[in-house]
């Protein structure tokens, strides 16, 4: 009978990448690690050895008796195994595994918001509602201490939220570009009648005025908020409410200099977060409200909540 399959990670001496094989025995494995990690046959042969202490591996029973995922590293003619591919191996899984635990602790703590309050789904931005719905829904069941059944209808109720802010924003794209149509058809006339009848000096001393202004203020918004709002359609939808509480906190010129807008646009972008801000407040409000008839409960149970949610 063939050997069964044996799960190992393989990386080069000073490499960081590492690859997930799949090898019955150690002749297999040598064979992989040479198309796998591009090792030429002039560097041939290769010895593979231990990841952890650089033991050399060239026993298939030793090999067969290693466990699953043990990580071995693949050394080509005259290479030789270091303390510094170790290290080099540390630090790779080391960011990894740092970036894992980033990963989880932020759904974790999005979880444990809505485990306070289940209208804080309203507050959050995309980029974290995204989050929570990329979770595993087992995961998420257990954080939050309920069904899988339940985290089913929180994640699609999620999803209808994040599907109604894109649905907003196209209709805002297109009714954005249904009156740049009419303003740009509008001022070809104007712009014609213009030309004739104001001075081009006069016109370059009004330009130069509102330019100089330009970029002498400064902005408390972080990079990611302003990249934000210049780059995304209808930015507000994407923003969660403290973000859009520290756009209205702006100085509407500082935020103009920014952003590389006029003052007009600027002022226009605080209103729609203004109002962004005014509806997601007044739902959270109106949830409340059911809140306090639902028996004195400390929340409203999850099936009222995310059935009162699918009916808006």
């Amino acid at each position: 009978m063939a050997a069964p399959l044996k799960r190992c990670l393989l990386r080069r001496r000073d490499g960081r990448e590492q690859h997930g094989v799949a090898a019955s025995c150690l002749r297999e494995l040598r064979d992989k690690a040479s198309g796998i990690l591009a090792i030429d046959k002039a560097r041939q042969p290769i010895t593979i050895v231990l990841a952890e202490d650089g033991t050399i591996v060239d026993d298939e029973d030793y090999f067969l008796c290693l466990p699953s995922n043990t990580k071995f590293v693949a050394l080509a003619k005259n290479e030789k195994w270091s303390s510094k591919s170790l290290d080099s191996g540390a630090a790779w899984l080391s960011e990894a595994v740092d970036e894992v635990d980033s990963g989880a602790e932020k759904w974790k703590q999005l979880a444990r918001q809505l485990k306070d309050d289940l209208s804080n789904i309203i507050l959050m931005s995309e980029d974290d509602l995204q989050v929570l719905i990329d979770v595993p829904r087992s995961e998420l069941a257990e954080e939050l201490a309920q069904s899988q059944t339940k985290i089913q209808v929180l994640q699609d109720t999620l999803q209808q939220v994040l599907d109604r802010r894109e649905e907003e924003r196209q209709s805002r794209q297109l009714l954005e570009l249904y009156l740049e149509a009419l303003k740009n058809e509008d001022s070809i006339l104007s712009k014609v009648a213009e030309s004739e009848t104001v001075p081009r000096k006069e016109m370059d001393v009004v330009d130069t005025g509102t330019s100089s202004t330009g970029t002498s203020a400064k902005t408390a918004l972080s990079d990611q908020i302003l990249a934000a709002l210049k780059e995304k359609p209808a930015p507000e939808l994407c923003l969660d409410s403290q973000d859009l509480e520290l756009v209205l906190k702006e100085d509407t010129q500082a935020l103009a200099s920014a952003l590389r807008w006029d003052k007009q646009k600027a002022e226009a972008l605080q209103q729609a977060c203004d109002q962004e801000l005014s509806k997601r407040l007044q739902q959270v409000q109106t949830l409340h409200s059911l809140r306090s008839t639902s028996k004195g409960k400390k929340t409203l149970p999850w099936g009222d909540w995310l059935s009162s949610k699918r009916k808006k």
